[in-house]
């Protein structure tokens, strides 16, 4: 006796096809017995389910390197964008700069001189000291000895953190006590060397001098009276000199309390113009 593989009656071992069901036995087991029918079906779910799955890992491999696209697209946008925003800081720190030595000018009648010196003529002081009150900044003012050196170990204190408005976003790494602003120096520059200079001695005139300049390549200390001597200018792109992180030029500001982005091709010539207070030049192609 042999028994169905379909309905599990037994059936003699000579028939061909179940009595009871129908079923074909023996040679036809292979091809339309239900453990056949069963074995295909898992067999084509089996295959399904890997189909899906490969399925889905295509969709995420597309969407991942989609994606990846995407930001890399992306990114020079923001990044420029965050740019644009660094370079729209560095012009409004200058432009507060500017307010702050035009509140000291109408205060003492003088802009501050750009160094004082000491009795043995050496500078002491720095302008960007001298400004501090004018900058939200009079309890470090009061604080700094104007009796000692600018790094005594009582001034030194004062030195970290850097007053915000003297660093340059695109420039200055936190905790730096580096500025990114300074003067040039010289007799007939705006902030003087070692005097303070009135504004009526402005005679090239406010909108064509230059007072304070974005100087990114010379780390000096925002407390220490150093800055640029004018005999040592060659143009704006020096990084002994006039320079910046901004791509094509320094952001300037003028005596009469103007920002400019001066691009590193202006003429040396004219630069250096815009340089003096008094030279009488005639200025031209800014």
């Amino acid at each position: 006796m042999a028994t169905c593989p379909s309905c599990a009656e037994d059936v003699s071992a000579k028939d061909n096809f179940c009595p009871f069901c129908g079923e074909k036995l023996k040679q036809g087991t292979g091809g339309n017995s239900v453990a056949a029918r069963q074995t295909r079906a898992k067999s084509g779910g089996s295959l399904s389910s890997m189909t899906t799955a490969i399925i889905a890992v295509a969709a995420c491999a597309v969407m991942f390197f989609g994606t990846c696209i995407l930001i890399a697209s992306l990114l020079p946008a923001v990044q420029q964008a965050r740019e644009a925003a660094r370079r729209t800081q560095c012009n409004n720190n200058l432009k507060q700069i500017g307010l702050a030595l035009h509140n000291y000018q109408d205060t003492f009648k003088l802009f501050p001189a750009a160094h004082l010196n000491d009795l043995e003529g050496e500078p002491k002081l720095s302008w960007r000291v001298s400004i501090l009150p004018f900058l939200g900044e009079a309890g470090r003012y009061n604080a700094y000895q104007f009796d000692d050196a600018w790094d005594s170990p009582l001034n030194s204190g004062l030195l970290n953190p850097l007053p915000l408005v003297y660093g340059c976003p695109s420039h200055t790494p936190p905790g730096s006590t580096s500025t990114a602003y300074v003067t040039i120096t010289g007799s007939n520059t705006a902030l003087g060397d070692g005097k303070c200079v009135p504004l009526r001695d402005i005679n090239d005139g406010t909108s064509n001098t230059l007072m304070v300049i974005e100087a990114c390549g010379l780390n000096i200390p925002w407390m220490k009276p150093q800055d640029i001597d004018a005999a040592t200018v060659k143009g704006v792109g020096d990084p002994n000199g006039a320079s910046s992180k901004h791509t094509g030029g320094a952001h300037v500001l003028m005596a009469d309390g103007a920002v400019r982005f001066v691009s590193n091709n202006i003429d040396p010539k004219i630069y250096k113009a815009l340089i003096s207070r008094d030279g009488g030049e005639q200025i031209t192609g800014q």
